[in-house]
C-alpha cells in the first residue's frame, strides 16, 4: 500500500513539474491574479489522476488485494473472539443454573 501511495505521489510530482514548466514558459496560461500556484496544483492533480489510473493499474490491484486480505483476517479474528465470548457466556449461564 505504501509503495502505491509513493508511486502515486511520484506521478503527481512529475505532473506538477511539467505543468510548472509549461506555465513558466507561457505554453499554458497563468491563473487569474494571485491564483497561479493554485492553478498549477489543480492542473497537476487533474492530469495525474488519469495517468495514475492507467499506469499504476497493477500496483493498485496488488494494494487492493492486500487490503482485502487484512479485512478478511480482521473479520476472522472478530468472529473467533465473538465465538469465544459466546462460549464463556454459555458456560457462565450453565454454572449459574446448576448451583
Amino acid at each position: 500500500m505504501l509503495r502505491y501511495t509513493l508511486m502515486r505521489l511520484g506521478v503527481f510530482a512529475g505532473c506538477l513539474g511539467v505543468v510548472w514548466g509549461l506555465v513558466y514558459f507561457g505554453v499554458v496560461p497563468r491563473g487569474l491574479g494571485d491564483s497561479n500556484g493554485m492553478w498549477i496544483i489543480l492542473l497537476a492533480l487533474v492530469l495525474s489522476a488519469p495517468i495514475s489510473f492507467v499506469v499504476l493499474r497493477k500496483e493498485r490491484d496488488r494494494a487492493s488485494e492486500t487490503v482485502v486480505r487484512r479485512v478478511d483476517r480482521m473479520k476472522a479474528n472478530l468472529e473467533a473472539s465473538r465465538s469465544q465470548e459466546d462460549a464463556a457466556t454459555d458456560t457462565a449461564h450453565a454454572q449459574g443454573q446448576t448451583s
